[in-house]
């Protein structure tokens, strides 16, 4: 399966990556979520996800694509295995839109929280900080 150049699945780690780069609006979060829902249903097995909003240098969200989003997630997700999804996130309006969609999540397998900082979300995934510490170019 292609995925987008965005998105990364790490198969030995069961952990689905999304760096968004530049602008995270619907477009893009609805790539992401098709690329997911397209793994989900063909890996048939739980993995977590890893999503890194660090160089998303400017965010055209709202709350209600937001709530449809986390309301749709729950309903296709539902008596699936638990899974973890943690959020890297600096900028203020996407801590609030994660928080948010943790809220709508609640309940649900899908387990989510945000987080600040890189090594405290690997330590929450069970991971090495190294695996969610992104390749730079010519590396």
């Amino acid at each position: 399966m292609k995925l987008p150049p965005d998105v990364e699945f790490h198969e030995d780690i069961r952990l689905l990556i999304y760096r968004p780069r530049g602008m995270l609006n619907e477009a893009a979060i609805n790539k992401v979520l098709s690329a997911l829902e397209d793994l989900e249903a063909k890996l048939q097995e739980p993995f977590n996800r890893f999503f890194d909003t660090v160089a998303a240098d400017e965010v055209d969200l709202n709350f209600k694509y937001i709530i449809q989003v986390s309301l749709h997630r729950r309903l296709s997700y539902a008596g699936r295995p638990p899974v973890k999804s943690a959020i890297l996130a600096t900028d203020s309006t996407m801590i609030h839109y994660g928080r948010l969609h943790a809220l709508l999540t609640q309940g649900s397998p899908i387990n989510v929280r945000i987080f600040q900082d890189r090594a405290k979300a690997a330590r929450w995934l069970g991971l090495p900080v190294e695996r969610l510490t992104a390749k730079q170019e010519g590396s």
